[in-house]
C-alpha cells in the first residue's frame, strides 16, 4: 500500500479538511521551539473527539505508522518534533472546557485548552490555576501534562502533576483509560495517572484532563533585589522564607537584565547595577505582611546580601517587575541560544552553579552566557548565546561538547538533566546521567505494555534501538 493510499485512509477517520500535507503546515506543526532538528512529518491530523483519536491510533497500529502529539509546540526538548516521516496528531480542535465543579474546585478540559484560557476560566469563577510560565499564552494543557510543566510558581504550588485530578488517555493500543476519576483519596493500587504525566506522549495521548483549582491569591506583591554575587541569593531566600509564604523566587544575571533593558519596553527596577538579581513574590494580604517583607529586606541589606531593591506598589508595577524575568527566554531567542534546563536540591545550588559556570567559562571564553531560573526550587537555566558570525550548525556542534561535562556535574550532585522541559530528543542520549540502568529498563518495559508496536512518539526519552 502506497503512502498516498495510507494518507487517504487517514482522511476518512476525521472531519473533512482535518488532514494537512502542504509544506507550510508540515513545517509549522512538525517542530517545537527547539531549532536542532528540521521537521519532516508526512501529514498533520486534527482529531475533534476521543473516538477520532482512538481511530487514528488503531489506524497507526495497522500500518505501523509513528504518531507524534502536538500541542502548543512550546517545548524545548524536541518532544513534539516529527523528523522522520511521522504523522503529527494536533489537538487544536479539542480545545473546550467541558465542565466545572465549584464544590470539588475542578475543571474538565480537552487537551488543546490553552494554559491562559484555563487560568482565565479559573479567575472568572473566583479561583486560581497556579501553574504558570512565559509560554502560557500558547502552551496547551495536554502538552503541559505530557512534560509535567513547572514554571514560576513551583516553590508554592508544585508541578503540573500536583493539579491533575484525573485523566482520560488513549494508549498505544488504542484503549481508552479513565484514570483516578478525579478522586482526592484513592488507595486502590497503582496510580497509572502519574505514569502518563511527564511521559511526553510515549505511552499514549491525553484526551481529557480534570484539573484542580485553588483559591485566588490576595494582593500579589513582587520585590526585585540586587545582590553582590550569586552566593548572597541563598541567604536572601532563606531569610524571606522564614518570614513569608513565597509564591515565587526567581533569579537572573546582569547579562540577562541587559538584554531586557535593550528591548526598551520595560523600565529598570532601580539604578544600582548588580551582578545578580532575585525576584520574589508573596501575598501581601495585610499591612503586617507588607511590613514584614520590608523589615526582611532591610535585614538583608544590613547583612550585605542585598545592594538595592524595589517592591511593587500597583498591579502595573507588579507586571513590569515580572517582565524582567518572563521576557528573558523570548528576548535571548534572537541569539539562537544553546539551552540547558537542569536542577539539584536547593541547598546545593550555589556550588553547583559555580562548577558549571567555571567549566563553561574555561571552554567557551568567547561565548556570552546568560543564567536565570527558578532558584526557589533548584532549577537553573544555562543559556549560551550564538555569536552573530557563527552558523547555527557549527554553534550547536561546538556547544554539544559541553553536555558531557555539565551532565557529569549533574550526576555528581544527584540532580536532573531536565528539570521541567522533558527529555525528548535533545536529552535522550544523556538519560543515564539522571536515571540508573535499572530504572531505564523498567521505563522501557512500561512503554512496551502500553505501546507494544512502538508507534507513540518513538525516539523520544529513549534513543532508537
Amino acid at each position: 500500500m502506497t503512502q498516498s493510499v495510507v494518507i487517504d485512509e487517514l482522511m476518512t477517520l476525521v472531519d473533512p479538511g482535518k488532514v494537512l500535507t502542504d509544506p507550510a503546515s508540515l513545517d509549522t506543526y512538525g517542530k517545537d521551539w527547539t531549532k536542532h532538528y528540521p521537521p519532516a512529518p508526512s501529514a498533520i491530523v486534527f482529531p475533534k473527539s476521543i473516538e477520532q483519536v482512538q481511530a487514528i491510533v488503531h489506524w497507526a497500529n495497522r500500518h505501523k505508522v509513528a504518531l507524534v502529539p502536538s500541542g502548543g509546540r512550546t517545548g524545548l526538548s524536541g518532544a513534539a518534533v516529527a523528523a522522520h516521516g511521522e504523522v503529527v496528531v494536533a489537538f487544536d480542535y479539542m480545545n473546550q472546557i467541558l465542565a466545572f465543579s465549584p464544590f470539588d474546585r475542578t475543571v474538565v478540559c480537552q487537551p488543546g485548552v490553552i494554559t491562559r484560557q484555563l487560568q482565565q476560566y479559573a479567575e472568572d469563577q473566583g479561583l486560581y490555576y497556579p501553574v504558570d510560565f512565559a509560554s502560557s499564552g500558547s502552551s496547551q494543557v495536554g502538552g503541559n501534562i505530557g512534560t509535567n510543566a513547572g514554571g514560576i510558581k513551583v516553590i508554592r504550588y508544585g508541578m503540573t502533576r500536583n493539579w491533575v485530578a484525573g485523566l482520560k488517555v488513549v494508549t498505544g493500543r488504542g484503549e481508552l483509560l479513565e484514570l483516578n476519576k478525579d478522586l482526592i483519596k484513592n488507595a486502590t493500587g497503582y496510580d497509572l495517572r502519574q505514569l502518563f504525566i511527564g511521559a511526553e506522549g510515549t505511552l499514549g495521548f491525553v484526551v481529557e484532563a480534570t484539573m484542580r483549582l485553588d483559591r485566588a491569591p490576595r494582593n500579589l506583591t513582587a520585590m526585585v533585589l540586587g545582590t553582590p554575587d550569586f552566593d548572597a541569593i541563598m541567604p536572601v531566600l532563606h531569610a524571606f522564607q522564614g518570614k513569608l509564604d513565597l509564591t515565587a523566587f526567581e533569579f537572573f544575571s546582569d547579562k540577562g537584565l541587559a538584554k531586557i533593558m535593550a528591548r526598551g519596553d520595560v523600565p529598570a527596577p532601580f539604578a544600582t547595577q548588580c551582578p545578580f538579581y532575585a525576584l520574589l513574590e508573596f501575598e501581601a494580604s495585610t499591612e503586617e505582611v507588607a511590613n514584614e517583607a520590608l523589615a526582611t529586606f532591610e535585614h538583608c541589606v544590613e547583612q550585605g546580601w542585598v545592594l538595592d531593591g524595589v517592591m511593587s506598589q500597583s498591579e502595573t508595577q507588579l507586571k513590569n517587575l515580572w517582565k524582567l524575568r518572563e521576557y528573558l527566554s523570548e528576548t535571548i531567542s534572537h541569539w539562537t541560544p544553546y539551552k540547558n534546563d537542569i536542577s539539584v536540591t536547593v541547598s546545593k545550588v550555589p556550588a553547583f552553579l559555580r562548577e558549571i559556570d567555571a567549566i563553561v567559562g574555561e571552554h567557551y571564553p568567547d561565548y556570552e552566557v546568560v543564567w536565570y531560573g527558578h532558584i526557589g526550587d533548584g532549577n537553573l537555566h544555562l543559556n549560551i548565546l550564538k555569536p552573530d558570525a557563527m552558523s547555527k550548525d557549527d554553534f550547536f556542534a561546538s556547544c554539544a561538547k559541553v553536555n558531557k561535562w555539565v551532565f557529569e556535574i549533574v550526576e555528581r550532585y544527584n540532580g536532573s538533566i531536565s528539570a521541567e522541559h522533558g527529555v525528548g530528543m535533545t536529552k535522550r542520549d544523556y538519560l543515564g546521567y539522571s536515571r540508573s540502568p535499572e530504572e531505564i529498563a523498567c521505563m522501557k518495559a512500561i512503554k512496551a505494555v502500553f505501546d507494544p508496536n512502538g508507534i507513540m512518539n518513538p525516539g523520544k526519552i529513549f534513543a532508537p534501538e
